[in-house]
């Protein structure tokens, strides 16, 4: 797991899938795009997302892409442990890349502007009230890099 401002970050340090997935999200301006799904290169796209945050939810794990989640406006906590310290409550789905788990974390604030990148090893549970008693809409980015 990663996480950083975008402003702050040097694409030149990552895989070049990766830097595309930063380089899309630092160049584009997101008061003109919609929400969906939007293909990038390949087999790479993102998921632009408008939500209200949640007091708790499973963790998820993906097996085919990194995740590189985006805050474009609001915050969120993002819990992540790594994956073999969890235990599967709905099993792993081929066709939506996704698995849900059980188990304890670590609660990372995510505010606009922050993006974390998430591995296939890292079990996260995003979309978390960063105050519990006080859900808020965010709109986020989420970029899906194949391996």
């Amino acid at each position: 797991m990663i996480k950083n401002l975008l402003k702050n970050i040097n694409t030149d340090n990552y895989s070049e899938s990766i830097k595309a997935g930063l380089d899309f999200l630092i160049n584009t301006d997101f008061t003109k795009i919609e929400d969906g799904k939007h293909l990038l290169k390949g087999e790479d796209y993102v998921n632009i997302q408008t939500y209200t945050t949640k007091s708790d939810a499973d963790f998820e794990a993906h097996r085919d892409y990194i995740d590189i989640q985006y805050i474009i406006s609001g915050e969120e906590t993002i819990f992540v442990t790594p994956y073999d310290k969890c235990h599967t409550t709905i099993p792993y789905n081929k066709e939506k890349d996704i698995e849900f788990l059980s188990g304890e974390g670590d609660g990372n604030l995510i505010q606009e502007g922050e993006f974390m990148i998430l591995y296939p090893d890292d079990a996260h549970k995003p979309s978390i009230s960063a105050d519990i008693n006080n859900p808020q809409k965010v709109r986020k980015a989420v970029v899906k890099i194949k391996i």
